[in-house]
């Protein structure tokens, strides 16, 4: 299974802002340290927001803030909110169905497989993904400012 980009994003936005030291970078400065385009950082950031993990304020002063819900949410809450309810392959779309779909029992097993991978990421927290060595090292990738 592969991570869309956007959740591979969201989840390195969360990861820098837990170890922000009480700097509140922008999303332009997020975009940049992440070498990602600022429009798809923008989009990363409403939708991390829209779900009450980080905080933005506006203007002179403003920037981006971890909220206490983001440090301690589920990082397999968020990789699925960011990955959907999809299947792991699409059996029902395109041109042409798969025939196999009506009686398939591979369908079922990557559907387990996927649930035990988000079911492996659940008890994680962001706090617990930025713990040592991963928060020191973090810190010491130059700071968004």
């Amino acid at each position: 299974m592969r991570l869309l980009r956007s959740t591979d994003l969201a989840l390195r936005v969360l990861m820098r802002l837990a170890v922000a030291d009480g700097t509140t970078p922008t999303t332009r400065d997020v975009a940049a340290a992440m070498a990602v385009p600022y429009t798809h950082a923008a989009k990363i950031v409403a939708e991390l927001q829209r779900m009450g993990l980080l905080a933005a304020r506006r203007g002179r002063g403003g920037g981006l803030a971890l909220t206490e819900k983001g440090r301690t949410a589920s990082v397999g809450a968020v990789v699925r909110a960011f990955e959907g309810d999809g299947d792991v392959v699409d059996c029902e779309g395109g041109a042409a169905p798969c025939p196999l779909s009506s009686a398939c029992r591979l369908r079922g097993a990557l559907r387990r497989a996927q649930e035990a991978f988000y079911a492996s990421l659940d008890p994680l927290t962001v706090s617990d993904v930025v713990a040592e060595p991963t928060g020191p090292l973090l810190l010491g990738i130059p700071r968004i400012v």
